[in-house]
């Protein structure tokens, strides 16, 4: 058993390696828009190839993410989306996958905000048992819009009164406060699957196709298109005994001229495994190179699943000013009867 573990351990430790392999030399590409520490569990939000890869016929996700509530600056994501697998009738070589998720994210004193919804599909192509090969896209609609009245703007200070007068004017033209625009993804995600629980995923991830123009003065002539956001990532799950299992994960988005890394795992407990009274606990922890570390509990019931994580930040202004928070993940899987001598099982777990 410890010769078996051994071997497994290295196996990892190599995987591990080439992912980050290639992740230093895709450095030159920087960026991201909002993100999640625990990327993992909001799959649709970095991969449109990750549409229906899950154990189960149906999945509905919500996720939730607040920080920097004291600077005062509160950054609040939120996202919440459904998909599903459809089979062809006439093929086992194959399944398709459908779904459509909301994210809304707002941040500081101008309530700046995103408001974004995407419909995603994807196929996946069995190349063997045990290899499957995914390509997915995604097409949505956009907005930005903020809020100048929470602004406040040197000109406001009235030096006869010695106060902060609104009415005095900011001086400021902007040709509107919220716009809109196109957005396009695509993806491609390769998994390996020994068992249930031993499997490895591989993929990347590229929104924003089309660099739309974003930007609040008609008249501007500088370039103010959004960058192409790409995100890499690596997740591997091994069965290292009957009751635990060991995931092992990284994600590195670019978009220019900004990047981040993460980089974690957890231990997976199996602490009742009686059919329709399946338990199971999992703690772990992750690291950003945004100098910020994040410890993370999950537990799941039957086909329901919650996950959270704290994000501490290390740097001097973070400490200060209390730029931690919490994200908080939950899903629910669905899972039908098939009906017997009409249907191959599923390979994807």
């Amino acid at each position: 058993m410890y010769l078996r573990l051994m071997i497994q351990q290295k196996k990892i430790l190599y995987i591990v390696s080439i992912l980050l392999m290639g992740i230093v030399y895709s450095s030159s590409l920087m960026g991201q828009d909002f993100h999640y520490s625990q990327f993992y569990n909001a799959p649709l939000s970095f991969n449109p190839a990750l549409t229906g890869i899950f154990n189960g016929d149906e999945r509905i996700a919500g996720s939730l993410r607040d920080q920097w509530r004291s600077v005062p600056v509160p950054w609040f994501n939120f996202s919440v989306g459904y998909d599903r697998k459809f089979y062809p009738k006439r093929s086992n070589k194959g399944f398709f996958g459908g779904g459509a998720y909301f994210n809304y994210d707002s941040q500081g004193d101008s309530n700046l905000r995103l408001s974004n919804i995407n419909i995603s599909g994807s196929y996946t192509r069995l190349l063997t048992s045990n290899h499957l090969v995914t390509l997915g896209a995604l097409l949505g609609y956009s907005t930005r819009a903020y809020d100048s009245d929470g602004l406040t703007w040197d000109r406001y200070w009235d030096p006869q009164r010695f106060e902060v007068n609104s009415g005095l004017g900011s001086g400021e033209i902007f040709d509107f406060q919220r716009f809109g625009f196109l957005e396009t993804g695509l993806g491609l995600n390769y998994r390996w699957q020994k068992t249930t629980r031993t499997k490895l995923d591989l993929g990347i991830g590229a929104f924003h196709l089309t660099t739309p123009t974003t930007r609040y003065l008609a008249s501007t002539t500088s370039n103010q298109s959004l960058p192409i956001r790409l995100s890499l990532y690596g997740i591997y799950s091994m069965e290292l005994t009957e009751k635990l299992d060991l995931q092992l994960d990284a994600l590195y988005q670019s978009q220019n001229p900004y990047n981040e890394l993460l980089f974690g795992g957890y231990v997976n407990f199996y602490l009742n495994q009686q059919r329709g009274k399946e338990f199971q606990f999992r703690i772990g922890a992750g690291y950003r190179t945004r100098k910020a570390i994040y410890p993370k509990v999950g537990f799941e019931f039957n086909n329901f699943f919650v996950s959270g994580s704290w994000d501490i930040y290390m740097d001097d202004f973070s400490r200060e000013h209390g730029g931690s928070g919490p994200e908080i993940h939950l899903r629910y899987i669905i899972k039908h009867v098939k009906p017997l001598g009409k249907f191959k099982t599923c390979p994807i777990f």
